[in-house]
């Protein structure tokens, strides 16, 4: 069975979180719906219920943990999903139950977001401009204080990968790496992009040893994938219009997909290129139609968190 949980205010990235119009905080929850349908008609194992009910937890009310998610693609259990209607910072309510049945409970550092955190000199004038500046290392973000987005980072068991971008900062990705030390391994990749902002349309893992990598903006640690015996996949150009409007998005939302497990996929019904890609790689495709959810910043990826994976912690690479 796989539990949808639908929070207004977003889940990985920032993007989620703004309110742009009832409207489609409609089309979200309508996402959402045809999800569940979807989900059901791939594996009667796989049932998608919304949980949007408070449930009486008591203490100790099951030995496993109710968060546990090691990897990208170990078969889903329950998952988070973002509403963009009425969006705000999500009271504790889910995080208290979770608290409850045994899960740990980390609030990482709340930036102040004051002046000091933005390099107000930031030129914002072209392409050439920033790319020159990401290859130093100079993003619209200080050192000030701690900053990330959670879509900023991708895990792989023991080893998260993380890259520096326009919403995460170096403090941030130290932060992560002392809190989660010594059992897991935190690596910064960077990738020949002008704009970084959320890693997950520009590297995606999509299983053991399996990683989509951006062929407009390569990974210039890509050897360390190739080294560990990994298999780097090109996605295909992506398919949505020129026209279709975007939010401080690219059209490379079509890998923003979300794996259900090893086997299975959510991808945009939109883009066939990619489904034929997956579909080439042994990988069943769950057809929803985000073009609406693109508008407003973010794929599957981004509006969703996985809260549970049925998966082992391991270390894929040596």
């Amino acid at each position: 069975m796989l539990r949808v949980r639908c929070l207004r205010g977003g889940s990985r990235g920032a993007e989620a979180a703004h309110l742009i119009g009832a409207m489609f905080g409609r089309a979200v929850t309508g996402w959402v719906q045809r999800t569940q349908r979807a989900l059901q008609s791939t594996s009667s194992a796989a049932v998608a219920e919304t949980h949007l009910e408070d449930e009486h937890v008591t203490e100790h009310a099951q030995q496993d943990c109710p968060v546990s998610s090691y990897n990208e693609w170990d078969p889903l259990e329950e998952v988070i999903v973002g509403l963009a209607e009425n969006a705000r910072v999500p009271p504790f309510t889910v995080e208290v139950k979770y608290f409850r049945r045994g899960a740990k409970w980390t609030t990482a550092p709340k930036p102040t977001m004051s002046d000091e955190l933005y390099d107000q000199d930031y030129p914002i004038r072209t392409v050439e401009d920033r790319h020159k500046l990401a290859a130093q290392g100079k993003f619209v973000t200080t050192e000030h204080e701690p900053c990330f987005d959670a879509a900023d980072f991708m895990r792989a068991g023991r080893d998260l990968f993380v890259q520096r971008s326009q919403v995460t900062n170096y403090m941030g990705i130290e932060w992560m790496r002392r809190h989660l030390a010594p059992e897991y391994k935190v690596h910064v990749i960077s990738f020949k992009d002008p704009n970084p902002m959320h890693i997950d349309a520009t590297f995606n893992i999509i299983g053991p040893g399996l990683v989509l990598s951006n062929p407009d903006r390569p990974c210039k640690q890509i050897d360390m994938f190739k080294k560990a015996g990994w298999t780097i996949v090109k996605p295909p150009t992506p398919l949505i219009p020129d026209d279709h409007p975007l939010w401080m998005s690219s059209k490379w939302l079509s890998m923003n997909v979300l794996m259900l497990d090893e086997k299975r996929v959510m991808v945009d019904a939109n883009e066939t290129t990619i489904q034929k890609m997956f579909e080439s790689l042994g990988i069943k495709t769950v057809k929803v139609s985000i073009r609406h959810a693109n508008s407003l910043g973010g794929g599957f990826h981004c509006w969703t968190t996985d809260v549970r994976r049925r998966g082992t912690l391991q270390s894929y690479f040596h």
